[in-house]
């Protein structure tokens, strides 16, 4: 133990690390949430009210578990720490022969510790009870996501847990107006079911990184609004099936799905003065007279709003951008009246990101990703390879499930 670990160990107060009880702990839960606001950017914060119990965000992963944090004191028990965390099977991005290679992750994401016992060593214990579970799952690798700007998260991850920095994607986000976003001409778009989209990302994203193996669950879950297939490019084309696709696919295309996030959590934008709560709604009061001008409307964001995700964007071919723009406009098109805004995670040399419409005020243009790899002796023992995904240099794309927004 090094001095610094004993002098936390010294102020730490005595908590108990164990499972979230949907019986007793949701009041607790609710108020360290509470404390926590995320994301404050110009005197405003983007606040999220989960629906439901707090297990919601990720009861649909195929494995899951929440862990608190309680102080023990017979007088002033409370929950004072949370943390979430899901295991799932997932493409690493390394090829096998004739088939591509599956890795087994542990994600940790909704790390929390009230304001009044930080800088206590809990965040840390519960990140470590939590990799011990993950372990137990069978877990390769685990990672966790942050803005590259929380300083705190970073020091307690890369600093203190072992993780490396490992890819920053960015965060492309689109308000949705009461007008329609115009696709481009040249494109032809076409809505699949689920089974056929479910072909045809395994037979064309199997070996993109995060790809997830329980990819038939996604698109068959409630909250999953569809996969659209964006053609260019091909003058007169008439969709002859996924068969058909698979045979001969044109030169040029696109796929993603939508995935309704306000199923399990609203946001909301707090802080906002006055004069920026009027001219939003001013904006959207002339668009909704005159949807005819196309007015870049700004949608309630300050009352508790809805978002939807599009996830498994790909694409092959020279006009492959203007295809994944097409299928964009297309799920926002189609989330108006049920969503305020549309986002989308693309990998930073992903070539389809340059044609997505997203507003710069709205996205993050470099969140970041951390992982390590786990395991004895630092996270290398136990492991048949000496390949270390954590270490591995980033691919042109990503596959972000919607499950972990």
């Amino acid at each position: 133990m090094t001095m610094r670990d004993e002098e936390e160990e010294a102020r730490r107060p005595a908590v108990v690390i164990r499972e979230y009880n949907p019986k007793t702990d949701r009041d607790g839960t609710d108020a360290v949430d509470r404390e926590c606001e995320v994301g404050p950017a110009g005197g405003m914060s983007l606040h999220a009210d989960l629906l439901g119990d707090p297990v919601a965000r990720i009861r649909h992963s195929p494995h899951y578990l929440m862990l608190v944090a309680e102080t023990s004191g017979p007088a002033d028990a409370r929950i004072v720490g949370l943390v979430r965390g899901t295991v799932k099977s997932v493409a690493s991005g390394k090829s096998r022969p004739g088939a591509p290679a599956f890795a087994k992750v542990g994600y940790i994401l909704g790390l929390r510790v009230a304001p009044s016992h930080r800088r206590m060593g809990i965040a840390l214990q519960l990140v470590r009870q939590l990799e011990q579970w993950f372990e137990l799952m069978g877990a390769e690798y685990a990672y966790m996501a942050t803005d590259k700007s929380n300083e705190a998260s970073l020091r307690l991850f890369t600093g203190r847990c072992g993780y490396s920095k490992f890819r920053t994607p960015s965060l492309l986000v689109h308000p949705v107006h009461l007008h329609r976003l115009k696709p481009p001409r040249r494109a032809t778009v076409v809505r699949l079911g689920a089974r056929d989209a479910e072909r045809l990302y395994r037979s064309r994203c199997a070996h993109v990184e995060f790809f997830p193996a329980d990819i038939g669950d996604v698109l068959d879950n409630t909250l999953s609004h569809g996969t659209f297939l964006a053609i260019v490019g091909e003058d007169g084309y008439e969709w002859g099936g996924v068969d058909r696709f698979l045979a001969t696919p044109p030169a040029s295309w696109a796929v993603a799905s939508a995935w309704d996030c306000g199923g399990v959590f609203r946001l909301e934008v707090r802080g906002a003065s006055r004069l920026r709560r009027g001219a939003a709604a001013a904006t959207r009061a002339l668009d909704r007279v005159a949807k005819w001008l196309r007015v870049p409307s700004v949608p309630d964001f300050f009352r508790p709003f809805a978002g939807w995700f599009v996830y498994g964007l790909a694409g092959t071919g020279r006009d492959a951008a203007v295809a994944a723009e097409a299928v964009f406009a297309s799920i926002v098109n189609l989330a108006r009246g049920r969503a305020a805004a549309v986002a989308v995670e693309v990998a930073a040399m992903d070539p389809l990101r340059g044609r997505i419409p997203h507003w710069r005020r709205l996205s993050c243009t470099e969140d970041l990703w951390c992982m390590k790899r786990l395991g004895a002796a630092g996270g290398g023992g136990g492991h048949a390879d000496t390949w270390d995904w954590a270490r591995s240099a980033p691919g042109r794309s990503i596959f972000v499930d919607p499950r972990e927004v």
